[in-house]
């Protein structure tokens, strides 16, 4: 077996899919050391018991973690979001003194934003000769433009000189979407037998049924229509807003969109749903641990998902609508892709284009006049092309085989 460093910014308490991938490899008998930050995100400000500098070893579910300095998100500006992107790649360097002294087989990167995350990873790699593998979930700087727009010939360069550097210096890649393997064996001239295509699978749990008596008294009535994860302006609330309002204008008031999580965006969120006057329709939640997920997924009617036209839509699947899948639950989703195919294979839904608010109101108002049977079956269709193809187990064993180089 394998004693495998992992290097990832995000690691739990915080709810990334890296906690549970580390946790499989410790079941299937691996070591598996973590190098991270601290945890701040989304709300920006440190869990309790956790800061700068308190907590800086631990060990979790049988998973050894070491966590180094970073500047936390704040008030999630952009100013202190770069911050945090910048601090968290310098302060992992300082490790590196001890990091040397292990024994590692493998190297694993959860490539998150910023691509220099990974650095410390790949630089041990280099100098001790071990394997490094790259779960490249934000492809850069493709992901940094559709937040901060840069214009200058000259930076864009530099940043795409720098990334390229981070892709083409590790062993293998993993990417979350056939096209984004293809766009960097022809971009980045990867070889095609050191990239491979494993899509971010979901805990176990969301397969799950959880009764919460408290919320099914709460929703039971009306129509729920449940959205769970960071609210952010990539998140295009902006188009739910606009066919909800066109739903309440059509007559139809007895929908209830329940949100679940925190973010960036949440005020803004809050403040335009009161000026649309439809404050008696949404329902924030606020955070939650991963854990009390399948306790709304069970009382809604539908799982929604948007996203703006950012020009990264092909190259990502994103993790909330492989949970969704697997929760057994109708999914309407906004947004452009490769996921979009996904959705009618397992005709588990309805999907529009990205930012179409109109396709979105046509299509919740397709789904909301659909006999409650019908409505089941979208949902056990879900649940069915999940287990062929999504299931967990199954892809962490594909995942291990690539990353041990079997």
């Amino acid at each position: 077996m394998a004693k495998i460093l992992v290097v990832t910014q995000h690691y739990w308490p915080e709810s990334f899919r890296i906690n549970d991938l580390c946790e499989g490899f410790v079941e299937q008998g691996h070591e598996v050391e973590v190098l991270c930050g601290q945890p701040n995100y989304p709300q920006g400000q440190w869990y309790p018991g956790y800061g700068p500098f308190k907590k800086r070893k631990e060990d979790h579910n049988g998973v050894k973690i070491r966590r180094t300095f970073e500047i936390k998100r704040g008030n999630n500006s952009y100013v202190r979001i770069f911050l945090n992107y910048i601090t968290f790649p310098m302060a992992s360097l300082t490790h590196m003194r001890y990091l040397k002294k292990q024994n590692y087989d493998k190297i694993f990167l959860y490539q998150t934003s910023p691509v220099m995350m990974s650095i410390v990873g790949i630089l041990l790699g280099r100098k001790k000769k071990i394997e490094t593998t790259m779960y490249v979930l934000d492809i850069w700087p493709q992901n940094l433009y559709s937040l901060l727009n840069f214009k200058s010939k000259f930076i864009r360069s530099i940043l795409s000189k720098v990334s390229a550097w981070h892709y083409k210096n590790v062993t293998r890649l993993i990417t979350v979407s056939n096209r984004l393997r293809e766009h960097m064996i022809e971009e980045l001239d990867i070889n095609p037998e050191n990239i491979c295509f494993i899509p971010q699978c979901c805990e176990k749990l969301y397969e799950e049924t959880l009764l919460d008596e408290g919320l099914e008294k709460r929703f039971s009535k009306g129509f729920n229509i449940v959205f769970t994860g960071n609210i952010s302006p990539l998140q295009s609330f902006e188009t739910i807003l606009d066919a909800a309002k066109r739903l309440k204008a059509d007559g139809i008031k007895d929908i209830n969109y329940i949100i679940v999580g925190d973010g960036m965006s949440a005020g803004w969120l809050k403040d335009e749903v009161a000026n649309a006057g439809l404050s008696d329709y949404f329902f924030f939640e606020g955070f939650h641990p991963v854990e009390d997920i399948p306790k709304y997924t069970h009382i809604a009617d539908a799982l929604i998902a948007c996203l703006t036209k950012s020009g990264l839509e092909d190259f990502n699947i994103p993790a909330k609508v492989m949970s969704y899948i697997a929760s057994g639950r109708p999914v309407l989703l906004s947004m452009n892709g490769e996921v979009r195919q996904i959705i009618k294979q397992a005709e588990c839904g309805y999907t529009c284009e990205a930012e179409d608010s109109v396709g979105l109101y046509k299509n919740i108002k397709e789904l909301y006049c659909l006999e409650q049977e019908d409505r089941n079956k979208l949902g056990e269709n879900a649940s069915k092309y999940h287990l062929e193809n999504f299931e967990r187990n199954n892809n962490l064993a594909k995942m291990l085989e690539f990353i041990l180089g079997k």
